[in-house]
């Protein structure tokens, strides 16, 4: 995002600008997290000045930006979106700056990790196609505000819609403060408030390790949602008399004391996102067997470099 922000900000000057930034950028060598690369800035009047260029040292939040977040929607309300994207619902965004739709919709995503939003997701949705919203399937989209008087006279079907410059919901189910287990849910909030202090009692500009930081901390708190619902998962990936990586479903959700995380994963479970998370673990063994040549290669490994997975 940082590099886009840049080549932008040169393009804007003179398209001219652009090519020896990016060539430059090329031939620099890729940082690992954390680290800096310093690239000539290629400005009028800079000589031979250059930028400091810093990767985060978690790749995975490189390019989110949980500050546009959480400056739109408060705790809660981000929580109950959650919430409505754990269960696949319809969800729509709506802001009147393209900057802010785009950056909320990529950190909302973000936050269901290590699951992926496996439906319809439209960051910016033109007017053109606003018929989308029509669709009875899932789906995750976000409109400019311009398309609201149009929206208004389409048969949406049951969605919730967020308004991102007012936080509030335009429309909702009414039951999106009840669709988590409570204690979980007030947890959650807990950790998110720590961010909200954090910010509070640091109100000078942040420093990109400090960003990096708050970003974590966000991440951290939905990534320790999910241990609590579903972390003992591979306790019940077994293998069946044929070798095949095989996930006990019922003594999976069984196996949970609490009534109201059982209630919770009876209905998460059916989900597309947890049907591909789950599907993923249970195949890793037999595609590692499959490609034991090719995790040994060189364009294998940078990919796996550059992505931070771990298989």
């Amino acid at each position: 995002m940082t590099i886009l922000d840049e080549v932008e900000r040169r393009r804007g000057i003179s398209a001219a600008l652009v090519y020896p930034f990016m060539r430059s950028l090329m031939e620099s060598p890729f940082p690992a997290p954390g680290k800096i690369i310093k690239v000539k800035t290629f400005l009028p009047g800079a000589g031979n000045e250059v930028i400091e260029l810093r990767r985060p040292t978690d790749s995975r939040l490189e390019h989110v930006d949980f500050d546009s977040l959480f400056g739109c929607l408060s705790i809660r309300q981000v929580i109950r979106v959650f919430a409505s994207l754990l269960l696949e619902r319809r969800v729509i965004f709506v802001a009147e700056k393209l900057s802010t739709l785009s950056s909320c919709m990529h950190a909302v995503v973000a936050l269901l990790y290590p699951f992926s939003w496996q439906h319809t997701f439209i960051p910016v949705l033109p007017g053109s196609m606003l018929d989308i919203v029509c669709c009875p399937t899932p789906f995750l989209v976000g409109l400019l505000s311009s398309s609201m008087p149009k929206l208004k006279e389409l048969p949406v079907e049951e969605a919730l819609m967020v308004d991102l410059g007012t936080d509030r919901f335009i429309r909702q189910m009414d039951d999106e403060a009840s669709l988590l287990p409570r204690k979980l849910q007030a947890a959650l909030e807990q950790a998110l408030e720590q961010r909200n202090d954090i910010i509070n009692q640091d109100s000078d500009s942040e420093s990109d390790e400090e960003y990096n930081s708050l970003n974590s901390l966000v991440s951290e708190a939905f990534i320790r949602f999910f241990l609590e619902t579903i972390g003992h998962y591979s306790l019940f990936i077994t293998q069946n008399e044929r070798g095949e990586r095989v996930f006990q479903r019922e003594a999976f959700r069984k196996s949970v004391a609490s009534k109201s995380i059982r209630r919770f994963l009876g209905v998460f479970m059916e989900s597309q996102m947890f049907a591909g998370f789950i599907q993923d673990r249970e195949l890793r063994k037999t595609r590692a067997k499959g490609v034991g040549s090719l995790l040994s290669s060189p364009v294998f490994c940078v990919w796996r470099y550059c992505t931070n997975t771990d298989l």
